[in-house]
C-alpha cells in the first residue's frame, strides 16, 4: 500500500514539473525580434541601406513616413517611443529640416542611443533654391553619395554589433557592387540627353544633375510657392528650354507645375525622391529625365 502511494507522489511530481515546463515554454516570449538592432532612420531611402547591410540582424524604422515631407514633418507620440527603445540613429547627417528640427529632443528621450552621420565624407552642394542653411540637404538622391551613406552605415552596424562584422562586410560589399552598376548605367543612359534642363517643382535633384550633367529649374523658392511674378518668369524660362516635362513630387502640391504645363503644353510627371526602393527608383527616375 505505502509503495503505491509513492508511485502515485512519484507520479504527480513529475506531472507537475512537466506542466511547468510546458507552461514557460509556451508563456516565455523568443528572443529573435530582441536579439536584432533597433535601428532609426529618417528618410525612407535609407531604410534599403540599413537593411542592404545589416540584413536579418536589425529593425529598422523610419521616422518620415511615406507621403510626408522631411521639411515640415512633426514625429509621432509613438514613435518617439520607438526612438526610447532604440540602439541606433541613422541621421542623414545634412541639412534637412526634420533633423534640425528634432534631434536634440531625440537624443533627450534616449541617453543611449548611438547617433551616427551618414553623410560623413559628403561634399554638400549649394542649396540656392530653399530655406536651408548649409548646403543641399537631399544627399541620397545620388548613388555616388549612397555609397559613402552605406560605409558609413556599414561602420556604425559594425561599431555597436562588431561580432557580427563579416556579416556586415558581405552584405555592404555586395549592395555597394549594385550602386556601381547603377551609376554607370545612369551615366550611360543620361550622357544621350539633348535637353540638359529639368523643370522640378521641388529642387530636391541637385546631386542627381551634378553627377549626370543637368541643371534643374525649380519652381519652388525657398521653400515657398512661386509669386504670379515668379510663374510668369518660369514660363518664359521654360519656353527657352523646350521644357515638354515638369517633375513634381508626391509630397509636394501639383497646382503650380500644372499651370506652367498648360500655358507651355507640357505634361506634369511624378518621380519621388523618398521612395523606400531605392535601386529600382533611381532607375525609374533616370527614365523619367531621359525623355526630356
Amino acid at each position: 500500500m505505502e509503495s503505491k502511494w509513492k508511485i502515485t507522489i512519484i507520479i504527480l511530481i513529475l506531472a507537475i514539473v512537466v506542466g511547468l515546463l510546458l507552461f514557460y515554454s509556451f508563456s516565455t516570449p523568443k528572443q529573435t525580434s530582441s536579439d536584432k538592432l533597433e535601428v532609426i532612420v529618417t528618410v525612407a531611402p535609407q531604410m534599403e541601406f540599413v537593411k542592404a547591410v545589416g540584413g536579418d540582424k536589425v529593425d529598422v524604422t523610419v521616422m518620415v513616413p511615406a507621403g510626408a515631407d522631411p521639411h515640415t514633418y512633426e514625429p509621432l507620440p509613438s514613435q518617439m517611443q520607438q526612438v526610447s527603445r532604440a540602439k541606433i540613429y541613422l541621421q542623414v547627417g545634412s541639412p534637412l529640416e526634420f533633423e534640425l528640427t528634432n534631434m536634440n529632443r531625440i537624443k533627450a528621450i534616449n541617453s543611449q542611443l548611438k547617433v551616427f552621420n551618414t553623410s560623413q565624407g559628403i561634399q554638400f552642394i549649394p542649396n540656392t533654391a530653399e530655406g536651408e542653411e548649409g548646403g543641399d540637404p537631399h544627399v541620397w538622391v545620388s548613388p555616388r553619395n549612397a555609397k559613402i551613406m552605406v560605409e558609413n552605415t556599414y561602420q556604425a552596424l559594425v561599431e555597436v554589433d562588431p561580432q557580427n562584422q563579416k556579416y556586415y562586410q558581405e552584405n555592404r560589399d555586395l549592395y555597394l557592387k549594385k550602386l556601381d552598376e547603377l551609376d554607370h548605367n545612369l551615366t550611360q543612359s543620361l550622357a544621350k540627353v539633348k535637353n540638359k534642363k529639368i523643370m522640378v517643382y521641388h529642387p530636391a535633384w541637385g546631386y542627381f544633375c551634378r553627377d549626370y550633367g543637368l541643371d534643374q529649374i525649380s519652381i519652388e523658392k525657398e521653400g515657398k510657392e512661386p509669386t504670379p511674378q515668379d510663374l510668369s518668369q518660369l514660363i518664359t524660362e521654360a519656353k527657352a528650354n523646350n521644357v515638354k516635362i515638369i517633375f513634381v513630387s508626391p509630397q509636394k502640391s501639383q497646382r503650380n507645375a500644372q499651370v506652367i504645363a498648360t500655358e507651355i503644353g507640357a505634361k506634369v510627371v511624378v518621380v519621388n525622391e523618398l521612395a523606400e526602393n531605392y535601386l529600382e527608383n533611381m532607375k525609374k527616375v533616370a527614365e523619367a529625365f531621359s525623355q526630356i
